[in-house]
């Protein structure tokens, strides 16, 4: 199979840093975008490249696009997985922060896969891929802003895949579940910060301790970037991937219950 050329964004640590190093060491031209350059040497230490973007800032998007179509000639890969995690009430967290949610989980892939898109379709082929998370299909509490981000990045992947697949162009959604990386850390601190005092307070607490060992038994970041990989080189790649520890159990168990079964046992000890 002919390398292909792969931008992965968030690439500075966690499931970017390993997917990009995984793409790399398959053979494949890659290009890691995040913030924080100096945590992508080791994709640069694998041959790979590194570029500085904030993916809040469209000027950046642009120019990280323009800099491997510049170098390269074309972009065969999109692996879209920069994001953050939001954690309080609904009532409690502002909507500016919500705003800032949507706008860095779903705009700025949304922008980057508008900005792709025309060298996909000159190649007459494509792979998007958007990491999203089993909070994409299921959801627990005082993380409302982030499930709703995660749901609306997978309806925009499904139409997205129906319109460009006259073109070549694949649109898969991997759905880590828990993986151990930096990405969860400041979920305690945000539970506390923006719930502890109030009317969800004991509540918030009891999730907040639970985030605080949640994740032991969590999969290393390299099963999902396997994962990502198989999206990459697959002929007929699946549309949907559910990967890691307890992924594919509850989206399971939520799809087997009602609403009101799910509910009661997510919420049993809050």
């Amino acid at each position: 199979m002919e390398p292909r050329v792969c931008l992965i964004t968030g690439a500075s640590s966690g499931i970017g840093l390993a997917a990009a190093l995984d793409l790399a060491a398959a053979g494949h031209t890659v290009y890691g975008a995040a913030r924080r350059v100096p945590n992508m040497e080791p994709i640069v230490a694998a041959g790979g490249h590194a570029i500085r973007m904030d993916a809040r800032i469209g000027g950046d998007l642009e120019r990280a696009v323009a800099t491997v179509l510049d170098a390269e000639g074309r972009i065969d890969v999109l692996v879209n997985n920069a994001g953050s995690v939001l954690h309080g009430s609904v009532e409690e967290v502002p909507l500016g922060l919500a705003r800032d949610q949507f706008e860095l989980n779903v705009l700025a892939p949304a922008r980057l896969v508008q900005l792709v898109l025309p060298s996909m379709r000159e190649h007459g082929f494509g792979r998007i891929v958007n990491v999203s998370s089993i909070g994409g299909e299921i959801a627990l509490p005082f993380g409302a802003w982030y499930y709703a981000s995660k749901h609306a990045l997978e309806g925009f992947s499904d139409t997205l895949r129906m319109e460009v697949a006259p073109f070549g162009i694949d649109v898969v959604v991997v759905q880590p579940g828990i993986i151990r990386t930096p990405f969860e850390d400041s979920t305690s601190a945000q539970l506390r910060h923006y719930s502890g005092d109030g009317p969800y307070a004991d509540r918030a607490e009891t999730m907040a301790k639970a985030a605080e060992t949640g994740l032991d038994d969590g999969s290393d970041p390299e099963v999902v970037a396997a994962a990502i990989r198989e999206a990459v080189e697959a002929g007929e790649p699946a549309t949907r991937c559910a990967v890691g520890h307890l992924a594919e159990q509850l989206i399971g168990l939520n799809k087997s219950m009602t609403d009101r079964e799910w509910d009661a046992m997510v919420t049993r000890k809050v």
